[in-house]
């Protein structure tokens, strides 16, 4: 069935018909996506063939298929799709001059939905297809297939195949991934990062991985919202991919997230979200996973950028969320700095978006603050970033969403998320601009000594034990190092943190 005349009420209303989930007592769409709550890495491929055999970087991530196994599971579905009453639609992904044109094909009203909020509605001749079927379940050892889910992305035959899988997020990802391999060949930086605006007129990035803040702290009533995950950098501008949000809704706070809040209305969809007989959503209820997510249109957000698009950034920030409580809330990075902490992407994961990532707080490392999504050399990417950061004439910083005054567990307490506003604030003002900055030993990059802010710039004033500081940095530090020497084997690369002695 071509659905490119239904509209969002009109797929809520066939998903509702379909028995596929529930309405709030809001009339939000509520779906459950099964035992796969979050993405399945494990389970996604790239056809290894001429286009891609030197191009991909090869790795646990970037898994390779065999062209005649996607060819087996392309028939698979074809047949499939004959069989059962399929929807299809076409959307743009990326903007009209530096995206793709996508016919998108789903078993689901509310997958299609999703496509409906998460990208635009477009009256093009698709180049690529995107085909999402869960009840079509692949067979363990079957044509390449690890489980009963497979993600497969085809660059010679344009085409996204996802089977066996209900977690609408691989829709997004995969295209997010296509986007990435195709982009830096045409000078453009593809990211994993959020962006606003100024009434000032001027750009900032929030580069992080999920639960740092990236999508709340772009979302900012004082600001205009370009885009809360997913965007491309050009010579002369910054674009978002995607035409709708992707929203954490785990212990969802009308105060401190008013715009999320807002936006949860009839036409969007919540993921694992539970609600009870009236239909009231706990957003606190973690049962189904803490990976609860809610998918609506830039509509929804009253503060947006018309264009979807920006200048080029005056301000780069990325987001760390440090369990070790060792990092300052803010920190300007040099050029050399940059580069390591991009390719470091060091953070603590809240809330796995993965499947199997479990519960809890733990460190982790993932290059360019995205690595699952980044099929070329890292290097790649690391590289055009600073010639992009080094034309704009842009500040990068590093800014500790996480903890502070100790380490997670062990007597340290979270950053508001109040409070980083302000250092946020502080940032894409220009605050900074004229400030004194000194150094942190260890770390080596700066921290403002004269700005006005609402917690101290030096962590090290917020323990009480100085030597339990040294030691739980060095930790940090010696981790940093460690992931590194994938790039920099020689240990010579400017910008690593130096180990701290004891006093």
């Amino acid at each position: 069935m071509n659905a490119s005349a239904l509209s969002a009420d009109q797929l809520t209303d066939l998903a509702i018909k379909r028995q596929e989930g529930r309405l709030t007592n809001q009339g939000v769409l509520v779906v459950e996506t099964g035992k796969r709550t979050g993405r399945s890495p494990k389970d996604r491929f790239i056809v290894r063939d001429g286009e891609t055999e030197t191009n991909v970087h090869w790795n646990t991530t970037n898994q390779p298929m065999l062209p005649a196994d996607f060819d087996y599971w392309y028939g698979q579905a074809k047949s499939h799709m004959q069989q059962h009453d399929c929807l299809s639609d076409t959307f743009q992904v990326g903007n009209q001059a530096l995206g793709l044109c996508v016919q998108v094909h789903t078993e689901y009203a509310w997958h299609l939905l999703f496509a409906h909020n998460l990208f635009s509605q477009v009256n093009g001749e698709p180049s690529w297809q995107l085909i999402n079927l869960p009840s079509l379940k692949p067979t363990k050892g079957l044509h390449g297939a690890v489980s009963d889910g497979l993600v497969m992305i085809n660059f010679t035959q344009k085409c996204v195949l996802i089977l066996g899988m209900r977690y609408a997020g691989e829709m997004k990802k995969a295209m997010f991934t296509v986007l990435n391999y195709l982009l830096p060949a045409r000078d453009v930086l593809p990211m994993h990062c959020s962006a606003n605006m100024g009434d000032d007129g001027q750009t900032a990035l929030f580069f992080g991985l999920s639960g740092t803040g990236k999508t709340t702290l772009s979302m900012d009533a004082s600001r205009q919202l370009i885009g809360d995950d997913e965007h491309g950098w050009s010579a002369d501008a910054v674009f978002n991919f995607e035409g709708g949000c992707y929203a954490k809704c785990i212990h969802l706070d009308p105060k401190a997230e008013p715009v999320i809040y807002q936006a949860l209305r009839p036409g969007a969809i919540m993921e694992n979200v539970v609600i009870d007989e009236a239909g009231q959503p706990d957003f606190d209820d973690d049962r189904l996973t803490e990976n609860t997510r809610a998918a609506y249109p830039r509509s929804f957000i009253d503060n947006c950028v018309p264009a979807n698009a920006g200048p080029v950034p005056k301000h780069v920030i990325f987001l760390t969320c440090d369990m070790y409580g060792v990092l300052p809330p803010i920190a300007k990075l040099s050029a050399e700095q940059t580069l390591f902490y991009f390719l470091s992407g060091y953070t603590a994961k809240v809330g796995s978006t993965e499947v199997g990532g479990g519960k809890g707080i733990q460190p982790t490392f993932s290059t360019c603050f995205g690595a699952p999504f980044f099929p070329r050399d890292p290097m790649v990417y690391a590289q055009l970033l600073l010639k992009r950061v080094e034309a704009a004439g842009a500040s990068v910083y590093l800014v500790n969403t996480g903890w502070h005054q100790g380490a997670y567990g062990q007597g340290g307490n979270r950053y508001a998320i109040a409070m980083t506003r302000q250092v946020v604030d502080q940032i894409t003002s220009g605050q900074l601009d004229g400030c004194q900055w000194h150094q942190l030993p260890g770390f080596g990059f700066l921290m403002p000594s004269d700005a006005k802010l609402p917690c101290s710039p030096d962590p090290r004033a917020d323990w009480v034990d100085q030597a339990d500081y040294v030691q739980t940095a060095n930790r940090l530090i010696e981790q940093l190092n460690q992931n590194f020497e994938q790039y920099d084997p020689s240990g010579q690369q400017a910008g690593r943190p130096q180990m701290l002695t004891k006093k």
